[in-house]
Parts: structure tokens; sequence; C-alpha cells
């Protein structure tokens, strides 16, 4: 991503909070219909449709959980900040969407073709899809909508973004809309085929590939979120051109060393040692270090804490086993 991507606008906050609100009123109002639906159908594709969206809806509220979570301001027992909190319930909701809708759906498409099922009359599952379809698009337009202007503030392209980005409540909003019409789709194929040969393998066959999709979409979730929770540093181009920003300093002779790291979509940790010129006297290093974090901070909204390591040259040389005297 662009050497701005982590440093989005104030109002991408609110944005994210927005867009995982109308997910979850969203997949509320469909989880009710899809299980009304299936136990009046005898389907079990709208079923694991149903705990589908049970478990999109528990995702939601955790990822809201998250968002205020993450807003904390520092404290003394946290003086780093509650970013990481983010991607702890971020975490948690990926796992409620493996074991409230994946491992169910494939249990349930399971017991259908080992048992057998008589499929009743799909009616009512029909109509309850297409409700469902068009609620999910709208839930996913939204979700869209933030993901492409931030995209474009970046200067990147949709995919690179939801494939990069830290926010993972816009993520994985998308990504469960997205599986969600999938999901109706197989649901519709499954009615469709029982209806036409008068057999519950198509139901069972749908809800398996449901769970197949759920559990794929956990493990895409469950892993962006704890890399982020393990450390992410910034992207390479934005640490050449921090680097590259040190360096700019008159008294600076070298960056030794540079650590970056994500602490939220919108909060970035700089720390780096540095070599300063040893005709620099200490009040020009104090003031070097004072207009190079000014400069970061300018230049990259995100990065709020910049820690710089006034270091020797060769003693670093000599860390590294090297000759500290080339």
């Amino acid at each position: 991503m662009s050497e701005q991507s982590s440093g989005s606008g104030a109002g991408s906050g609110g944005e994210s909070v927005f867009t995982v609100i109308v997910a979850a009123v969203a997949n509320l109002g469909i989880a009710l219909a899809k299980a009304v639906a299936g136990v009046i159908s005898g389907s079990s594709a709208m079923l694991s449709e149903a705990a589908h969206s049970v478990a999109d809806t528990v995702t939601e509220l955790m990822l809201l959980v998250s968002l205020k979570s993450g807003e904390r301001p520092p404290d003394e027992d946290h003086p780093l900040g509650y970013g990481g909190a983010r991607y702890v319930w971020a975490l948690l909701a990926s796992v409620a969407t493996f074991v409230g809708g994946g491992v169910f759906a494939v249990y349930d498409g399971i017991h259908t073709l080992t048992h057998g099922e008589d499929p009743g009359d799909p009616l009512i599952s029909y109509i309850v899809l297409g409700v469902a379809f068009l609620l999910e698009s709208y839930s996913l337009r939204t979700g869209l909508k933030q993901a492409r202007g931030e995209a474009d503030r970046f200067g990147v392209k949709l995919r690179r973004y939801l494939r990069h980005t830290p926010d993972t409540a816009v993520k994985a909003v998308v990504l469960e809309d997205s599986a969600a019409l999938a999901g109706l789709a197989l649901a519709a194929a499954g009615l469709l085929g029982g209806q036409l040969t008068g057999s519950g393998v198509w139901d069972g066959v749908a809800s398996l590939c449901i769970g197949v999709l759920l559990v794929y979409v956990a493990w895409v979730l469950g892993h962006a979120n704890s890399e982020l929770l393990i450390g992410r540093p910034l992207p390479k181009e934005m640490r050449r051109s921090i680097r590259e920003e040190l360096l700019a300093s008159e008294h600076v002779e070298a960056v030794l060393e540079l650590t970056t790291l994500l602490q939220g979509p919108r909060e970035a940790l700089v720390a780096a040692k540095v070599d300063f010129r040893d005709t620099s006297t200490a009040a020009q290093v104090e003031w070097a270090c004072e207009q190079a974090e000014r400069r970061l901070r300018e230049r990259f909204p995100a990065v709020r804490r910049v820690y710089l390591d006034p270091t020797p040259g060769f003693a670093q040389r000599r860390e590294e086993g090297l000759n500290p005297w080339p």
C-alpha cells in the first residue's frame, strides 16, 4: 500500500462503526427469517444459512466491542494504548464464524446426507432468500463504499486494500457479506435441486458447501488478526520513506536500525537507532530528534509514537561482531 496507508482520516473510525451496525442489524433480521423458513420447509441448507447469519450477528457485535475497546486512550497501565484489543475481539469474532456457522453447517450437511431428508414446501424459503439477498446486498454495498473510499484515499486498488488493511472490521464485513451472498445462492441451488429431483441430497450438499465457505472465511479473518496481534510492520514503501525522512536531517549520519509496528488501523510506532554526526552537540542532537518526530507525524498521520536512540556507528558494528573501526 502507499506510504499513507496507515493514516486514514479522522472520520474513518465512525464509518467503520456505521458499517458494522448496518451489517449486524441486517444479519439479525435475516437469521430469524431463515430459521423460521428452515423449520417450516425442513431445509438443511436454510438452517445452515440461519446459523450463518447468527454467527455473522455475533461477529458484528464482537467487532463493535473491538472498535470501542481500541479507541480508549493510553493510561498508566497501558502506556501504548489499547489498539491491540481491537484485534483480540476481531480474532474471537472469526472463531465465532468458524464454530457458530461453519461447523454447524458442515455437521447439518453430513447429517442430511447420511439420514436423508424429505423436502418440504420451498416457497417460504425462496421468499426469505430473496429478502435476505436484498438486505445482504445493501450491507455489502455499505462496506464496499467505505473500503473503496479508503482505497482511493491511499491510491491503491480495492483488492490490495482489503488484503493489507489493518482495519479488520471493514475487512470482516466485506468478506462475511460476500460469503453470505454466495451462501444464499448455494441454499437456493439446494432447494431447487431438491424440488426438481425430490431428493434431499442436493440440500445436504448445499449445506456442506456453505460450511466449507464459512470455514474458509473464518480462517482468512483469523489469520489476518493473528498476524496483527503478533506484530506487523508498516508497509515496505512507508518504511523506506521514514528512513529517508530521518536521513534528511543534517545531523544524522546513518539509520542503523529501524523498527515499525502497527498498533491499530490508524496508529503506528516508529523506533530507530540513529548514528548522529560526531561534531553535533547534545543540543543539536536533541533538536534533530524533535524535528524528525514532528516531520514524521506531519507526513504520516498514523505515526503516533517516535523513539530515536542515538547510537554510535562503531557500537552497532561491534554488536554485529564486525570491526568497529572500518
